[in-house]
């Protein structure tokens, strides 16, 4: 969500300035670029240095300085970020702010700014309380500033009241919230299954297929960049986690069922995992031995449940759309239309995996887009890309239904 945004970041003079080390390592977590101006009595809490190295970037503080003027300046700072955090934002600063007062570098790079505000007020609860606070907030909140916060606690102070700052995960949680209010998926909720599933024959041994996982987090991450509430529901996978998706792990079939049904209602499921259709019917709880004769082990194979099937037919619950993948290996849209259609989804993703394709593991992909308009042949492209085709797709449609 916060994929390459420009946050400029002001820390002002509070003792909650001490978190704000860890809120920028945490909006970089997001993978945000951080920008710091620290005031005065900001410096009091918390140095330069610390802020640099979370940041990896310079930290401004002297209004007057020759050098960052000439280089930066206060109008550039302001301007070239996508968005102005203030954290904390005490008293000061936000009567500075509701009257017009640049007397350093943050104040008058807020004066100079024509980018959204948001502020994280900090202060004591009397301070929070008195009505010219109460009149500046009234005034800011006119012009547009948001506010994250405060929270109700223990103060440095020793009092207990409103006007704790907001912990830092909270504060990166409501950035990632402004920027998903203008995206186009923001309100939706998504679903996504991706992986393999293993299904245990004994502690050792386990079923499983060939799917790494990539097209699947690849989606989620597209969805979430589009703005929606993305859960991720994975079997075993060396994919690192998306960004600002939920992450649900699983091994088995009957796990990612239950962990889907637990995600519902949402409005839209992609079930790109590739789901064992079989499992032992009782695994064992201890390490099979080979026998004297060396002969296999039986093994008697059940059906796991058809996770795809079971939402596309879940009555109130079911998702507004609902699209499976078919991996195929011969009769590619022949196969995956029948499958649509028994399976009752409205969409099914089919993908060629024979071995010399190297799709399963690979980092390209080559799909037919099959719905009940007919078959749609995208060309070979990475798998990011068909997430993100698939997404915008999934967009055009959710718009056009609402």
């Amino acid at each position: 969500m916060l994929d390459n945004k420009k946050i400029l970041l002001i820390v002002s003079g509070g003792i909650a300035a001490y978190k704000c080390p860890d809120l920028v390592r945490r909006l970089r977590q997001r993978a945000a670029r951080v920008r710091c101006v620290l005031t005065n009595g900001g410096a009091e809490f918390v140095t330069p240095l610390a802020l640099g190295a979370v940041s990896e970037d310079k930290v401004y503080q002297d209004l007057f300085s020759l050098t960052d003027e000439d280089e930066m300046g206060h109008i550039r700072l302001s301007r070239e970020a996508d968005l102005v955090l203030v954290a904390p934002a005490t008293a000061n600063i936000l009567a500075k702010m509701a009257h017009g007062i640049a007397d350093d570098l943050a104040s008058t790079a807020l004066m100079a700014s024509d980018k959204p505000i948001l502020c994280a007020p900090a202060m004591n609860v009397r301070m929070w309380e008195n009505p010219a606070t109460l009149e500046n907030l009234a005034t800011l909140a006119k012009r547009g500033v948001g506010f994250i916060g405060p929270e109700e606690g223990d103060m440095a102070c020793g009092e207990w009241g409103l006007g704790r700052m907001s912990e830092p995960d909270q504060i990166a949680d409501a950035v990632e919230e402004f920027f998903r209010q203008e995206l186009p998926l923001n309100g939706i909720r998504s679903l996504v299954t991706s992986g393999p599933t293993l299904e245990a024959i004994d502690p050792v041994r386990y079923l499983a297929n060939r799917s790494s996982g990539k097209q699947g987090h690849a989606i989620a991450t597209a969805l979430s960049r589009l703005g929606a509430a993305t859960t991720l529901v994975s079997g075993p996978s060396h994919q690192p986690d998306p960004v600002g998706v939920k992450m649900v792990k699983v091994e088995t079939a009957v796990q990612m069922l239950d962990a889907c049904e637990s995600t519902l209602p949402v409005d839209v499921a992609i079930l790109a995992a590739a789901v064992s259709d079989w499992r032992v019917e009782t695994a064992e709880i201890s390490k099979i031995k080979k026998g004297s004769d060396k002969k296999p082990p039986a093994l008697t194979l059940v059906e796991n449940p058809d996770i795809l099937a079971t939402l596309s037919a879940v009555g109130n619950a079911r998702p507004r759309l609902v699209i499976g993948f078919a991996a195929e290996t011969d009769d590619v849209i022949a196969n995956a239309t029948q499958k649509r259609a028994k399976k009752g989804c409205d969409w099914i993703v089919a993908n060629d995996v024979k071995p010399e394709t190297g799709t399963f593991g690979g980092d390209a992909n080559t799909v037919h887009l099959i719905t009940e308009d007919g078959v749609e042949d995208w060309p070979t492209q990475s798998k990011a890309a068909v997430a993100e085709r698939l997404a915008e797709r999934v967009v055009e449609t959710l718009t056009a239904t609402q």
